[in-house]
């Protein structure tokens, strides 16, 4: 189900994903849902973003870093959302598995 704000689709970044990702109605299939599950920042980019917060602690970024760093919570948080979208689909699954057996 795709996310409606007053009439409209949601056109936030982890809503447009969704509808890439999903079918018809923006639902993610188990399949993708699994998948998204499984992937995160990678090693570097962890301590590329430590770094980052530790330096912009002490205010001392450049402008681009700090966009970098504002690229990375944005890129977080698309992540999560829809990791959160996923584990809904697979409680979903799980409980159709568990009604059908």
């Amino acid at each position: 189900m795709t996310p409606k704000i007053a009439g409209h689709e949601s056109s936030g970044e982890a809503a447009i994903l969704a509808r890439i990702l999903g079918d018809a109605d923006g639902a993610l299939s188990p399949a993708i849902a699994r998948y998204l599950l499984d992937r995160g920042f990678g090693e570097s980019d962890k301590a590329r973003m430590h770094d980052l917060a530790v330096r912009n602690q002490a205010d001392a970024l450049t402008a681009d870093e700090k966009a970098e760093l504002f690229a990375y919570a944005k890129a977080g948080t698309v992540l999560a959302i829809l990791k959160s979208r996923a584990r809904r689909v697979i409680r979903a699954e799980t409980k159709k598995q568990r009604v059908s057996s």
